[in-house]
C-alpha cells in the first residue's frame, strides 16, 4: 500500500529512489521508537529514583516522629508532692506547675476536675435493694444549700449540675449558694454567668447569698437556711455530687417523722484523681475532743440484715437534711462556734436530748471531695478546741471535765474565751432537754465516760526537770526523760487505779496503754489494758505527793537520785523508799 502511495506521489521516479527513500523513513521511524524507548526508560529510572527518595523521606520522618516521641519525659517536679505521689499522668512542667499551684490552693485536684465534664456521670454504688425501691410521688419538696469558701469553680458547677440532672423537678424547689465571702475572682464572675445561664432554663432555681465578711461554717448554714423556702432543707458542702435517687429515701423519712435529723452515706471522691470510692453505712460519732469519726450502728441495725435500712446515729458529720420548719424550732445551728468544727456535735446532741433523733440512709449517696486541708485555717485545732469547750459548757453537765481532759487543759480557768452561752442555756431550758447521761446510757453507748481522779505529766520530787515518758514505742518500756509536757509525758490515773498513757481512748471498745510491774525483773513496762490475757499487775495506790505502788506486789516507782543519763535504766520498781511523785491536773482529791 505505501508503495502504490509513493508511485502515486511521485509517477515518473525510479524504482531504486523510491526504496531508498522508503528505507530513510523506515531507519527515521526506528530511530525515534529508539529514542522514545530511551526516554521511556530515563522516565523510568528517575520514577524508580523519586520512589526511592518518597521512601526514604517517608522513612525519615517516621524515624523522627519515633524519636519525638520517645523523647525524655519532664522532669518530675514535685517528687513529695501528696497530690504527684498518686496522680502519676505524664504532664509538661508547665502543667506540674499548674497542677500543683492549684492543689496547695483547693486541697485537691481543680487542675483535672477543670478538664472533666460538669456533668459527668458517676457509678452506681447503692446496695442492690435500694435500685428499684420506689417512693411516693408527691413527697415534700427540697431546698439544696451549698456552702464554699474560694471553692474551684468547676466543682461548684459539677455539684449544681448533678443536682439539677438527678433531682425530680417537682420536688427540687431551689438550689441556694452560700459564699462565706470567698476572693477567687471567677466566683464573682463566672459563677454568676452560669447561674444566669441555669436561671433562663429554670427561672428562679439557682439563689446566691453572699457574705460581707467571712463568717463561718455555722453562720453560713444558718445563713442557707434563713433563705431556703422548701419543706426540707439539704444543707450541703459545695464539693460533692449526688447519685441518683438521692432525695427520695431522705424525703419519704421526713415525710413520715418531721423530727429526724438525716444523712446520706458519703462516697469519696479521692482528692488526687476524683474517681469515685464506695463507702458502707455507718453511724457517725465523735472522742472526748469532739473530732469526728466513724462509729458502729446499734446492734439492732445488724440484725435485720439488710444494710440498706436507715440507722440511728449519735451525731451528724456536717452535711444534714431536715424538715425546715423542724430545724428552726431546735435552734438550728450554734452561731455562737467560731470558724469550723463542732457545730455539727452540737447539733447532734441536741436533737437527741430535745426530741429528735438522727438516722443515716444508705439508699441517699452523695459522693464527696475529701480535702487534704480546708479552706478556713491550715490548722483547725485551736478553733475546734474552743468550740468544744462551748459545747461541753453547754450539754455535757458533769461529763464536760471529759473535754478538758482530751485537750490537756486544766479543769478549771482554762483561759479560753468561749463566748456566751447563755442563749443557749435557755434554748435547752425551753425545750425541756433530757441531761447528757441519758445520752451517754441510750444513744451514744460506746462513748466512755472515764472516770478520772488526775491527769498530766508525772514528777518525783528527786528530780523535778524529770518527767515520767512513755519511751521508744518500739521498747514498751517507760523512761525518766527532761519534761517537755508533750503527748508522750501525759498520764492518767483512774479511779480503778490504772495509770493510762496517753492517748486516751474515747471508745469502749478501744484499748490503752497501761503502766503495769511485770511482776520480775527490775523495770515498770507499757502493756494493753486487759484483765483477760496473762496476769498483769495494772493497779496502783497513788495519793498527789506521795508514793506510786502497785497493788499487787507492793513494788513501788522509784528513780535514781544520780541520773547517769541512761534515761530508760533510771526509773525502776523496789521496795517502797518513800518517794514522792505529783500529777500535774487532779480532778478529785488524791
Amino acid at each position: 500500500m505505501r508503495i502504490s502511495f509513493v508511485k502515486t506521489l511521485f509517477p515518473v521516479l525510479p524504482v531504486t529512489v523510491v526504496f531508498l527513500y522508503m528505507s530513510s523513513v523506515k531507519w527515521e521511524i526506528q530511530t525515534q521508537e529508539k529514542q522514545l524507548h530511551q526516554v521511556q526508560q530515563k522516565n523510568e529510572q528517575l520514577l524508580n529514583k523519586l520512589d526511592k527518595l518518597e521512601a526514604h523521606l517517608i522513612a525519615a520522618e517516621e524515624k523522627s516522629l519515633k524519636v519525638r516521641n520517645e523523647k525524655k519525659p519532664a522532669n518530675k517536679l514535685f517528687p513529695n508532692s501528696y497530690l504527684f505521689k498518686h496522680w502519676t499522668v505524664e504532664l509538661s512542667e508547665d502543667d506540674q506547675r499548674k497542677a500543683e499551684d492549684l492543689f496547695q490552693k483547693y486541697g485537691y485536684n481543680a487542675f483535672l476536675s477543670d478538664q472533666l465534664p460538669v456533668d459527668r456521670e458517676l457509678p452506681d454504688t447503692r446496695d442492690h435493694r435500694c435500685v428499684d425501691r420506689e417512693y411516693p410521688h408527691n413527697l415534700p419538696t427540697i431546698s439544696v444549700v451549698l456552702i464554699y469558701l474560694d471553692e474551684a469553680l468547676s466543682v461548684i458547677q459539677r455539684a449544681i449540675c448533678s443536682i439539677i440532672n438527678r433531682t425530680p423537678a417537682h420536688l427540687l424547689k431551689e438550689i441556694i449558694l452560700v459564699d462565706d465571702h470567698s476572693t477567687n475572682e471567677d466566683l464573682k464572675t463566672e459563677l454568676h454567668v452560669y447561674v444566669s445561664s441555669i436561671n433562663e432554663k429554670h427561672p428562679g432555681l439557682l439563689k446566691m447569698v453572699t457574705h460581707s465578711e467571712q463568717k463561718g461554717l455555722s453562720q453560713a448554714r444558718i445563713s442557707g437556711w434563713k433563705a431556703a423556702h422548701g419543706d426540707v432543707i439539704a444543707i450541703l458542702d459545695a464539693h460533692i455530687e449526688v447519685h441518683l435517687k438521692w432525695a427520695e429515701p431522705l424525703l419519704a423519712r421526713i415525710q413520715a417523722d418531721r423530727t429526724l435529723v438525716l444523712s446520706p452515706v458519703f462516697d469519696k471522691i479521692n482528692y488526687y484523681d476524683l474517681q469515685v470510692t464506695n463507702y458502707f453505712a455507718s453511724a457517725h460519732g465523735f472522742d472526748w475532743a469532739l473530732w469526728c469519726m466513724y462509729v458502729g450502728f446499734p446492734q439492732n441495725w445488724y440484725d435485720q440484715n439488710d444494710p440498706s435500712q436507715p440507722g440511728k446515729s449519735p451525731s451528724v458529720m456536717g452535711i444534714l437534711v431536715v424538715d425546715r420548719l423542724f430545724f428552726g424550732e431546735i435552734g438550728t445551728l450554734d452561731g455562737g462556734m467560731e470558724v469550723y468544727g463542732g457545730e455539727n456535735v452540737e447539733l447532734g446532741i441536741r436533737v437527741w436530748l430535745c426530741g429528735g433523733s438522727i438516722e443515716i440512709v444508705p439508699c441517699s449517696k452523695i459522693a464527696h471531695i475529701e480535702r487534704t486541708h480546708k479552706p478556713y485555717m491550715p490548722d483547725l485545732s485551736k478553733v475546734m478546741k474552743r468550740n468544744a469547750l462551748r459545747v461541753a459548757e453547754v450539754w455535757m453537765d458533769e461529763y464536760k471535765t471529759n473535754v478538758n481532759i482530751a485537750w490537756g487543759l486544766p479543769i478549771q480557768n482554762h483561759g479560753i474565751d468561749i463566748g456566751d452561752v447563755s442563749e443557749r442555756k435557755q434554748l435547752r431550758k425551753k425545750l425541756n432537754c433530757k441531761p447528757f447521761k441519758w445520752y451517754l446510757e441510750n444513744v451514744y453507748t460506746q462513748l466512755n465516760p472515764i472516770n478520772l481522779l488526775a491527769y498530766g505529766v508525772l514528777i518525783n520530787d528527786l528530780q523535778t526537770s524529770l518527767c515520767l515518758d512513755k519511751g521508744p514505742s518500739e521498747k514498751n518500756t517507760p523512761i525518766l526523760y527532761p519534761c517537755h509536757f508533750m503527748e508522750s509525758q501525759i498520764f492518767y490515773y483512774t479511779a480503778h487505779g490504772e495509770i493510762f498513757a496517753h492517748p486516751l481512748q474515747s471508745l469502749k471498745n478501744n484499748r490503752n496503754l497501761c503502766l503495769i510491774d511485770p511482776g520480775s525483773g527490775r523495770f515498770p513496762e507499757l502493756s494493753w489494758c486487759s484483765d483477760t490475757e496473762k496476769q498483769k499487775h495494772m493497779y496502783w495506790d497513788f495519793k498527789q505527793g506521795r508514793a506510786i505502788q502497785n497493788r499487787d506486789t507492793k513494788r513501788c516507782l522509784e528513780i535514781s537520785a544520780e541520773q547517769t543519763g541512761n534515761y530508760e535504766k533510771n526509773i525502776f520498781l523496789q521496795e517502797c523508799g518513800n518517794q514522792h511523785w505529783k500529777i500535774q491536773n487532779v480532778i478529785q482529791d488524791l
